[in-house]
């Protein structure tokens, strides 16, 4: 290796550029500059304003954030829906006036001038909820107007019921441990908020209605389709919005026992700026009620914080507005850019120096040297199948394979002319095993470790592991299963081939060839799913040794072969039993000679081989080309390949015309036949095996005889 290649492989192995894109990628960015704008926020305020975090100056300022908390998650509902409600403000005033009127003027108890709180923020937001949702007029007028005549109706009230409220002697206990008392030293209004907080966010999280309310804010017409009652879901969003407003107009009645004429002023600018700087979109379907909740502790304390400071309201409008519109900005560049932002940033090729090879060429006199026997194969379901990725037999000699349309297909012997669907798992089934019990395992791509019982109950064994909590990336979920056996203790070892990426974006992990794969293991016994080994590049075939004590997994984009070891003295560990191939592995299954089958997928390429040595044109070449014109492994000739115990190869063929097999996959022996797939062909090879015991099959090597 150069000095030069030395330094690469130093700058693109060493430095994690991956580590960018990976968090681009989590959910949990979308919060984090809300997040850092409200530590930098009490902070700020904190560090300049003496007294800040006193406890009577917190309690003051949390009962204000209980009434305003209420409105932002109503604004924040409607918001995530695809709408906006400007009328919070004059429903929070009127909602005040209600209850202020009830019980100051009319004398009656404050569970009535509760109710007549909610009414009136129920009513102003059905009629919102009517007029947009099932009328479809523009919610960004029609709540103006409602504000508007709201407002208006508010200010009206209050100057003629003013000195009835003032000369009003009604008491009440409760009013007054509502509007000042604290519970663990938190207001009363504080706890309302906590709990409604969580009982919303549990509902738009875990609930059908809120599924329904994100569906239509992310698309209307998409909802629609769906069959989601669309204007339905609308005009709940805007009631639920009014009852929040109508909560914080009797919170704030009880504390103030009045209202007066700056009663909810701007509170709409405060709530839906307070909702964008938590990171709710205005485009609907994106954000949720922490996000609202931590936008409305930034606008509180920064308007509060102004007010101590000696500035006066038009400050606070002023900050108020350049705010929204950083949010804004912010929002929607963030939206419109984040796709080619990681389109920029997540490949994040590394430098690898493949090793000499030996040539597969006919006639190059290696043990690697390909014939053209495979294309003698007899074809099976030729264009009824797409995508048999792996077959297998069962002990009454039917064969199986996976399809790209997520079903299992079943031929009948002894001819396989006759099939029929098996099981529909959905995804892409690839490896498949049986266990001693009949029962048909299969990895499916991006969906997990699945079982199909012999009366067709499809089961699901496994979709995550344990989250390794030194890696970035989000090893949980499993991405790419893609090929499995069983040991005689019923573990299923199985492989994932990539962490970071899914299955149909193989070509983007074979071309950054980062180390991502792993070796997992599966317990029936209590349900868990282990991983290994890590650290493999694109990990892809597994086969138990014919001992049991061993298995074989192959490495495809490194073309090596390993060996882990389950007992023994090397229990624990892997070695490398065949390296530098000419091929990238695949799938590996049992000879009945005790030598060992294996696909290869395709063959290496001296150009694909020259641009792992150069990370930088690769990243590059994802950016600026299309994707039909990246180099990537060459995938469509392959054939297959026979090893012994040791990693010696024993024989290799292939089909050199390309009408048949040029791909393999994967391939199974069975009574003196070989069965050949690939994940692009539209048939199964059946092969005469020249010498083969014509008497064995893999469902007896594994589980001896049938009883």
């Amino acid at each position: 290796m150069s000095f030069r290649e030395r330094l690469q492989s130093w700058r693109y192995n060493l430095v994690p550029d991956h580590v960018v894109g990976e968090i681009l990628t989590k959910r949990w960015t979308d919060n984090a500059i809300p997040f850092l704008a409200l530590v930098a926020t009490l902070a700020t305020f904190g560090s300049i304003i003496p007294g800040f975090f006193k406890l009577t100056a917190l309690q003051e300022s949390t009962r204000q954030l209980g009434e305003f908390s209420m409105v932002v998650t109503g604004m924040t509902v409607v918001m995530l829906g695809g709408g906006i409600d400007l009328s919070v403000g004059s429903i929070f005033a009127l909602s005040c006036f209600s209850a202020v009127y009830v019980f100051f003027i009319l004398e009656q108890s404050v569970w009535l001038a509760l109710a007549a709180s909610l009414a009136t923020g129920l009513i102003f937001g059905a009629i919102n909820g009517y007029l947009v949702g099932y009328l479809r007029l523009r919610a960004f007028l029609t709540t103006l107007v409602t504000f508007i005549f709201g407002r208006a109706l508010f200010d009206i009230l209050v100057t003629t019921y003013a000195a009835d409220v003032q000369l009003s002697t009604a008491t009440s206990d409760v009013l007054d441990f509502i509007g000042d008392s604290t519970f663990w030293g938190l207001s009363v209004s504080v706890w309302l908020a906590i709990i409604l907080a969580i009982i919303t966010h549990i509902a738009l999280t875990r609930s059908r209605p809120g599924w329904h309310v994100l569906a239509v804010g992310g698309s209307r017409r998409s909802a629609h389709n769906a069959g989601i009652r669309v204007r339905r879901t609308v005009f709940m969003t805007y009631v639920f919005s009014g009852f929040c407003a109508s909560i914080g107009g009797f919170l704030i009645a009880c504390r103030l026992s009045g209202a007066g004429p700056g009663t909810g002023l701007n509170l709409e600018i405060m709530a839906l700026t307070a909702a964008v700087v938590g990171g709710v979109s205005l485009g609907g379907g994106r954000g949720s009620v922490i996000k609202g909740l931590m936008g409305a502790i930034i606008v509180l304390t920064m308007t509060n914080g102004l007010i101590r400071l000696g500035y006066g309201t038009g400050t606070n409008q002023m900050v108020l507005g350049i705010m929204l519109a950083v949010a804004v900005t912010i929002d929607i560049r963030w939206l419109k850019n984040r796709h080619k932002v990681l389109n920029e940033v997540y490949v994040a090729p590394v430098y690898l120096k493949m090793g000499e090879t030996q040539s597969a060429a006919p006639g190059s006199g290696t043990p690697y040297e390909l014939d053209n026997r495979l294309s003698a194969a007899n074809h099976i379901g030729l264009g009824e199948l797409e995508g048999p990725e792996d077959v297998i037999l069962d002990r009454a000699d039917n064969l199986y394979c996976g399809t790209r349309h997520g079903e299992i297909v079943r031929f009948f012997a002894p001819d396989y002319v006759r099939s029929e669907v098996f099981a529909h798992i959905g995804g892409f089934p690839l490896g498949l095993a049986f266990d001693k019990s009949g029962n048909l395992i299969s990895c499916v791509g991006a969906m997990g470790l699945y079982s199909v019982s012999p009366d067709r109950e499809v089961k699901r064994l496994s979709a995550e592991t344990s989250r390794s909590w030194t890696s970035i990336v989000d090893d949980a979920r499993l991405r790419d299963p893609n090929d499995c056996d069983i040991a005689p203790d019923g573990r299923i070892y199985f492989t994932d081939s990539t962490k970071r990426y899914d299955a149909h974006d193989w070509a983007l992990d074979s071309i950054e060839n980062r180390a991502t794969g792993r070796l997992l293991v599966y317990d029936p016994k209590d349900g868990s799913t282990k991983t290994l080994l890590d650290g493999y590049r694109y990990t892809n075939g597994v086969c138990m040794a014919h001992d049991g004590k061993s298995l074989f997994f192959a490495e495809s984009w490194a073309c090596r072969v390993h060996r882990y070891w389950l007992e023994g003295p090397k229990a624990g560990t892997a070695e490398c039993v065949i390296r530098d191939m000419p091929g990238y592995p695949d799938n590996i299954n049992r000879a009945s000679d005790g030598n060992y089958w294996m696909a290869w997928l395709g063959m290496r390429t001296p150009s694909f081989d020259l641009s792992l040595r150069h990370p930088d044109m690769r990243k590059r070449m994802t950016r600026r080309l299309p994707q039909d014109e990246w180099l990537f492994p060459n995938i469509n000739t392959g054939g297959v390949v026979k090893f012994n115990e040791k990693g010696g190869i024993v024989e290799a063929m292939g089909d050199l015309t390309g009408g048949a097999h040029p791909m393999v996959t994967s391939m199974r022996e069975h009574k003196g036949y070989l069965f050949v797939g690939g994940i692009l062909n539209n048939r199964i090879g059946r092969y005469k095996i020249s010498g083969a015991d014509p008497n064995w099959t893999s469902p007896a090597s594994y589980w001896g005889a049938k009883p």
